[in-house]
């Protein structure tokens, strides 16, 4: 298996984790700093995961 693809994989899924922890304690209506923080670093993982994943295939 390629390496490039792994790294796709790996974004996708830091990508629903940053969904997920944005999504989490929607009834209540106000995120905390704590779940905002995780679903920034979270998505900033899955982008440099994907990013890197793509340049590694071409």
């Amino acid at each position: 298996m390629n390496f490039g693809l792994i790294l796709l994989v790996l974004g996708g899924f830091l990508l629903g984790g940053a969904w997920s922890a944005w999504r989490t304690d929607e009834d209540a209506g106000v995120r905390g700093t704590p779940q905002i923080v995780l679903a920034v670093v979270l998505l900033l993982a899955a982008l440099l995961a994907t990013a890197s994943g793509i340049l590694r295939l071409v």
